[in-house]
């Protein structure tokens, strides 16, 4: 028997269950992973809350983890039993002692990397790959406008950015939070609560603004990332922690000149093994070289049962970087 945190209903975090299950052998193709820490990301919230449903009620929930492999699949060649992995592209389920887990979405974890950093990182970490690598290519020096810089993904995109040679203005809510992103690389911060965003970022820019945006605020944030751009430039919306938005007049993208956005994802950008490889590979080169350093706060890292409170803290905004469920 085995512990996992599943949900019934959707709501707030108080209907997350922490319950005994029998966990099936992996099936063709899939890994058993006993999970040794397990990431928590503002998507789980969406998904708890219903703004993303899932197919059936009740559901597990979570898709990072890192930990050993302890049973393989029939035809899994690219795996063993004892090996340290991480995932994060598992279905709804991470939340568990022990999860199973299509093999291609399986990275080998170096020695070099603990479970914690992993399961802290690795979304997180993909997720600042494909935005600042592949959604758009940042280049030296250049100047980019990127929310929630003090956050699990901001704090890793200050310091991808930083690696990069190019200069990440970040939005925050707190002079505590500024102070943070600028010591992980953070060229410039502006503080949303008291100063007006766009012009912030024409008075940094000496009036040129910047040539793309990337926004997982949401609602809250959408005007002032517009205005934040300048001709043609690229608004990348990748989440929606404020709320979604909603009734778009595209005319508007014509009235601020000729504007593109994008809604990227994951799933669209690390669609088999040779490119989650490609990925995962310099992400980790980052963290064992030290560009990237993943340090989550003792009182960010929850118990599995506890994994109400650490919804809870997540959505209070509360929080710095990374947290954790350990199992």
């Amino acid at each position: 028997m085995a512990k996992r945190v599943q949900f019934r209903a959707y709501g707030g975090p108080e209907v997350l269950q922490y319950v005994d299950f029998t966990p099936a052998d992996p099936a063709a193709g899939e890994v058993q992973v006993e999970n040794r820490a397990i990431g928590i990301n503002f998507i789980d919230t969406y998904i708890r809350s219903g703004l993303y449903p899932v197919p059936d009620l009740p559901s597990g929930l979570g898709t990072e983890a890192a930990g050993v492999v302890t049973k393989v699949g029939a035809g899994v060649s690219v795996l063993k039993v004892g090996d340290r992995v991480v995932y994060a592209q598992s279905g709804l389920g991470a939340y568990s002692d022990v999860h199973n887990v299509v093999a291609e979405k399986v990275a080998l974890l170096p020695d070099a990397i603990s479970f914690e950093q992993a399961a802290a990182s690795f979304l997180k970490g993909l997720t600042v790959y494909y935005l600042l690598r592949q959604t758009y290519e940042i280049k030296p020096n250049e100047v980019f406008l990127f929310h929630a810089a003090a956050g699990g993904v901001g704090l890793i995109a200050c310091q991808w950015a930083k690696a990069l040679g190019a200069k990440l203005i970040g939005t925050v809510g707190s002079d505590e939070k500024a102070v943070r992103a600028k010591q992980a690389g953070a060229w410039a911060t502006i503080n949303y609560r008291t100063e007006n965003i766009a012009q912030r970022v024409a008075e940094l820019t000496d009036g040129q603004k910047v040539n793309v945006v990337y926004d997982s605020v949401g609602k809250d944030t959408w005007e002032a990332s517009l205005d934040s751009l300048r001709r043609r430039g690229l608004m990348v919306s990748f989440g929606n922690a404020s709320g979604p938005v909603t009734g778009i007049n595209l005319g508007v993208l014509n009235q601020k000149g000729s504007l593109f956005v994008t809604r990227p994802s994951l799933f669209g950008y690390v669609t088999n093994r040779a490119e989650l490889e490609q990925a995962s590979n310099e992400l980790f080169s980052l963290i064992a070289s030290g560009a990237i350093t993943v340090d989550v706060p003792q009182n960010q890292k929850f118990a599995l049962a506890d994994a109400q409170a650490a919804h809870r803290a997540l959505e209070s905004r509360s929080t710095q970087g990374s947290c954790l469920l350990i199992p």
